[in-house]
């Protein structure tokens, strides 16, 4: 989980690196790291001049965090998650969300749901 967290981190940080808006100058103004301990317990958190903040904290039975940062638009970006058992579970107010089910799938779904197959 710590090597996936690894990774997260520093696939977010390299986007960074190569977005439009980046601040080339910025600088680490706060960088706590609580390396894993005999039980795998971890906390990290860093925060950068140009805005960019993450935190997470975890151990053998997954992670949970939050990350925060401003778009390439303007737009402060958000985002938290939890990695466990379930998988990675991210949340944010940009992440895309699927449509809304249409009025034909709705009504076919009641139907079914009021009218069960019989058993033989």
């Amino acid at each position: 989980m710590f090597k996936l967290t690894l990774c997260l981190l520093a696939a977010l940080m390299l986007a960074n690196v190569h977005a439009d808006n980046i601040n080339k100058d910025a600088v680490i103004t706060r960088q706590d790291v609580d390396s894993a301990d005999p039980e795998g317990n971890y906390n990290y958190a860093f925060e950068t001049s140009n805005g960019i903040q993450a935190q997470e904290s975890g151990n053998s039975n997954g992670a949970t965090g939050n990350s925060n940062y401003i778009s390439p638009e303007g737009i402060p970006i958000s985002l938290t998650y939890i990695a466990d058992e379930n998988g990675f579970q991210p949340q944010g107010a940009h992440l895309p969300t699927p449509p809304p089910i249409p009025e034909a799938i709705l009504r076919a779904l009641e139907y079914i749901a009021a009218h069960p197959p019989q058993q033989r």
